[in-house]
C-alpha cells in the first residue's frame, strides 16, 4: 500500500509554466536565467500559499542544471536535477527562520557559504519567513548580503514585506506574488480532480476558491478534505455542508423577496440561517458581498470584478436586471450601517430583523389601508402652497399603492429639467410668534406616474443616502449629515439651520439635493425650506445686586423679607 501524499505536495509545480497566476514574475526569471543576468540576492513576497518558496526551489533546480533546455528548463536527466529531485542536492540550503531567527543561526549560515558547491554552479539559501529573524540576526547578514561570493545566491521568501529591514530590501530584487484568482483556482483543481478520477461541480470548486482567498495551497488542502468527506463525487450541497458555508440560495431569494417587499418571508428566511446555525453577522457581511457582486454584475466594465464562475455569473447577471442602482446604493448602505451596529447591538437579532424590513421597504410607500389615507393622482402636482388639496373622495383606482406581489422594483425615471423651488424662512424664538417665510413656488411638468406617499423614517434614510454621492465635497457631505429634514406635512420638509454661513452652504446646494431627493422617493411635489434660528443672548447676573434682582423677579416674596428685616446686600 503506497503511502498518502497531499496534493498540496503531489501536485506542487516543478516547472515555471506550471505555477499558476504569476504569468509575469516566472517569464522575468525565466528571462534572467536565459540571459545569464543573475542578482545575488532576491525578496520574494505575498501572501500565503501562491507559490513563493516554490518558485524558489524552480529557480535554484533550473540555474544549477547542467544541461538546460531551451535555455531556462531544467533537463531532470543530470546528476544536479536528480539530487534536487530525490532531496539530496547539496546546492540548495533551505533554512526557516522561524525557528531559526537568532544571531548564531546566521552565523552558522555565514560559515556554510565559504562553502564552494560540488555539483553545479551556485550554491543557493533559501531563507523562510525571513521577517521572522531578530535584528541582530538580520543585521549580521547585511554584509554577506551585499556581497556574496560570486556562487553565492540568497532568496528570501516573505508573506510580511513590511517588516523586513529597509537596508535588506535595498539589497535584494523584490518580485511581489500575486492573489491567485477565483477563475485561475478552479481550472486547475479540475485540472487535479481529472488525473484523480474525480467528479466536481464547477459551483463546488468556487465555493473552494472563495473559502482558499487566493492561496492555491489553502484550494488543494480543502479539495483532499471534500474527497474524503464525498469520495468521487462532489456536489455542491456536499461541499456547503462540510465547509459550514451558508447556501448562495438564501441571498439570491432574499433579494427577490425584498424587491416584491415581501418582509414576512425575508424574516422567515433569516430565521432558517439561525436555524442551521450560521452567525447573524457573517450573514449580514455575506448579505453585503452577494449585493456588491450584483451591482458589479450591472456593467461589463466591471464585470471582471466578480470572481466567481461562469454559472454563478449568469445568475448574478440575472437580478442585477432586476434590481435599480439607486436601490443597491441605499441596500448597501443599510447593510454596511447594520454592520457597524451590530457589534455594540445588546438586541444583534433585532438589529438585523430592522435592516432586512427597511430592505425590503425600498423604493416603495409603506402600505396601507386605502380609508385611512388614500392618495390623489392630480393631472398635474400641486403647487407647495397648497398640498393635497383634493378631497378623498376625488382619488381615482389609479393611485392606490401598487401591491407588494410583484417581484421587481419599481423603475426610478430619470427626473427631467424643472425649475427646483425651496423654501427660506427665518424663524425667532419660541417667545416670538412671528417669522418671516420667503418661499418661491413653480410649477412641475406631468408626472409620468402617480406620486408616491413617503414616510419620516423614508425621508431621513434617503437624505442621509445622498451623502454619499459627496464624498469629493467633505463640507456638504458633513451639512448633509448633520442637518436632516424633519416632516412638517405630506410634501413639506424644514430644515434648521444655526448660523448664516450654514444656511448659504446648503441654499446653494438644494436645487440639486431637492432633485436627488424626489427621485429618491418618486414624489415630485417635496418641498425643503431651510430655516434659520436667530437666538437672543441672555443677560448673565454678575453682581450680587443683579443675581437679587433676579431672584426678587422668581419670588417676590424675597423682596418683602428684605424690607421687613432692613437687610443689606453685600
Amino acid at each position: 500500500m503506497e503511502n498518502y501524499i497531499v496534493s498540496a505536495r503531489k501536485y506542487r509545480p516543478q516547472t515555471f509554466e506550471s505555477v499558476v497566476g504569476q504569468q509575469a514574475l516566472t517569464q522575468t526569471l525565466q528571462n534572467a536565467i536565459r540571459q545569464n543576468h543573475l542578482a545575488h540576492a532576491y525578496l520574494f513576497c505575498g501572501p500565503r500559499g501562491v507559490g513563493k518558496t516554490t518558485c524558489a526551489r524552480i529557480f535554484a533546480k533550473t540555474i544549477n542544471c547542467l544541461n538546460p533546455q531551451n535555455g531556462f528548463d531544467a533537463c531532470n536527466e543530470c546528476e544536479s536535477c536528480k539530487a534536487f529531485n530525490e532531496q539530496r542536492s547539496f546546492n540548495i540550503h533551505e533554512l526557516d527562520a522561524a525557528s531559526n531567527n537568532s544571531v548564531e543561526d546566521i552565523r552558522s549560515l555565514i560559515d556554510q557559504v565559504r562553502i564552494p558547491p560540488q555539483i553545479g554552479k551556485y550554491s543557493v539559501y533559501i531563507i523562510d519567513e525571513v521577517h521572522m529573524l531578530s535584528a541582530g540576526a538580520f543585521n549580521a547578514l547585511l554584509k554577506t548580503l551585499e556581497e556574496p561570493p560570486s556562487y553565492a545566491i540568497f532568496i528570501l521568501a516573505t508573506t510580511e514585506k513590511h517588516k523586513v529591514l529597509p537596508t535588506i530590501l535595498s539589497r535584494c530584487q523584490v518580485y511581489d506574488f500575486n492573489r491567485i484568482t477565483v477563475p485561475d483556482t478552479i481550472a486547475y483543481l479540475q485540472a487535479v480532480a481529472q488525473k484523480e478520477g474525480i467528479t466536481v461541480s464547477e459551483e463546488a470548486l468556487n465555493v473552494v476558491a472563495q473559502k482558499a482567498d487566493g492561496g492555491m495551497r489553502d484550494a488543494l488542502s480543502i479539495f483532499d478534505q471534500l474527497v474524503a468527506f464525498c469520495g468521487t463525487t462532489i456536489t455542491y450541497e456536499r461541499t456547503i455542508e462540510v465547509l459550514n458555508v451558508l447556501n448562495v440560495d438564501y441571498y439570491f431569494s432574499l433579494v427577490d423577496n425584498a424587491l416584491a417587499h415581501n418582509t414576512a418571508q425575508a424574516l422567515l428566511l433569516f430565521n432558517e440561517v439561525l436555524n442551521h446555525g450560521f452567525d447573524a453577522g457573517h450573514f449580514v457581511t455575506g448579505f453585503a458581498q452577494h449585493l456588491r457582486d450584483v451591482l458589479v454584475s450591472k456593467d461589463a466594465a466591471t464585470l471582471p470584478l466578480l470572481e466567481t464562475s461562469e454559472a454563478i455569473q449568469k445568475r448574478y447577471a440575472e437580478q442585477a436586471q432586476k434590481c435599480h442602482p439607486m436601490w443597491l446604493f441605499q441596500a448597501l448602505d443599510i447593510l454596511n450601517t447594520c454592520d457597524i451596529n451590530y457589534r455594540t447591538a445588546r438586541n444583534k437579532r433585532l438589529t438585523v430583523e430592522l435592516a432586512l424590513v427597511k430592505l425590503c421597504q425600498l423604493g416603495v410607500a409603506m402600505n396601507q389601508p386605502a380609508a385611512v389615507s388614500p392618495q390623489p393622482a392630480p393631472a398635474k402636482p400641486a403647487a407647495p402652497s397648497q398640498p393635497a388639496a383634493q378631497p378623498v373622495q376625488q382619488a381615482p383606482p389609479a393611485a392606490a399603492p401598487q401591491p407588494a406581489a410583484k417581484a421587481t422594483i419599481p423603475s426610478m425615471p430619470k427626473i427631467p429639467s424643472v425649475n427646483i423651488s425651496f423654501g427660506l424662512r427665518k424663524q425667532e424664538p419660541a417667545n416670538n410668534a412671528e417669522a418671516t417665510n420667503i418661499q418661491t413656488t413653480t410649477d412641475t411638468p406631468v408626472q409620468q406616474e402617480p406620486n408616491r406617499p413617503f414616510t419620516a423614517d423614508q425621508l431621513r434614510d434617503a437624505w442621509v443616502g445622498l451623502s454619499e454621492t459627496y464624498k469629493d465635497e467633505p463640507r456638504l457631505k458633513q451639512l448633509i449629515e448633520n442637518y436632516v429634514p424633519q416632516l412638517i406635512s405630506e410634501t413639506m420638509a424644514e430644515i434648521q439651520m444655526p448660523n448664516p454661513w450654514q444656511m448659504d452652504q446648503m441654499r446653494r446646494a438644494m436645487p440639486q439635493l431637492s432633485q436627488q431627493l424626489r427621485a429618491a422617493l418618486h414624489n415630485s411635489e417635496l418641498r425643503i425650506q431651510l430655516v434659520q434660528q436667530q437666538f437672543t443672548q441672555e443677560q448673565m447676573a454678575f453682581t450680587s445686586e443683579e443675581k437679587y434682582q433676579v431672584m426678587a423677579e422668581q419670588n417676590p416674596a424675597l423682596a418683602q423679607l428684605k424690607e421687613r428685616l432692613d437687610l443689606q446686600i453685600d
